[in-house]
């Protein structure tokens, strides 16, 4: 499999050249994400839809994440990081049915497989209103195990320290590859580690969506 090429930026998003994934990570390199959450109603509740990442994935395995993301390769607009929707949940739609969120910055240093790593990261956020029942998607198995929803407003508590836990609607792939409903408690350390104003700011967001 041939490594991914990201367009990398200093510190004012100035375009500075190419360079590997490998490269971008251990040199601290800005480049471009794209995130984008599902979201809908039933009644007067909304609902926000999560994925739960592959015990496989060399970061964050076992976590629950943003329902779709991913890297914008060297040459790649937004535009074309819809693919993401499709490649992981196996959601067809144009870029146009996107609802731009917010943009947000974001460092992180680790360590991956004994290898020391900074991740620099302009991320451009999208929601999307999506009324598909759980055990529709199409569940990149590589990437993600499971995909999830709970409502907003237990989730937008959840990160502002107000709940402890939730309960989560779900649907897990079993070891046939079909996906199978299940309910789970879900906590705010299970989801992948950022700014826990990330996530609150997005979920005051979702709220506008029609």
């Amino acid at each position: 499999m041939s490594e991914e090429w990201f367009d990398i930026y200093d510190e004012d998003m100035q375009l500075l050249g190419q360079a590997t994934r490998a490269q971008t990570h251990a040199l601290g390199h800005w480049h471009q994400t794209f995130h984008c959450w599902l979201t809908h109603r039933q009644g007067d509740d909304r609902f926000v839809r999560f994925q739960l990442r592959q015990l496989t994935k060399d970061t964050n395995p076992g976590h629950y994440d943003i329902t779709a993301a991913g890297h914008l390769s060297a040459g790649e607009t937004l535009a074309h990081a819809v693919r993401e929707l499709e490649e992981e949940l196996g959601v067809i739609v144009p870029f146009t049915s996107l609802h731009p969120l917010m943009q947000w910055r974001e460092q992180a240093e680790g360590e991956v497989n004994g290898q020391p790593f900074i991740d620099r990261e302009l991320s451009h956020v999208f929601g999307l209103v999506c009324d598909l029942p759980l055990t529709s998607f199409k569940l990149q198995a590589e990437e993600v195990s499971g995909i999830y929803e709970a409502k907003l407003e237990e989730m937008a508590d959840l990160f502002e320290g107000k709940l402890a836990e939730i309960e989560a609607a779900g649907a897990e792939l079993d070891a046939a590859g079909h996906l199978m409903p299940t309910v789970r408690t879900v906590t705010a350390t299970q989801f992948v580690p950022r700014d826990s104003q990330y996530y609150i700011d997005i979920f005051n967001k979702l709220r506008s969506l029609t």
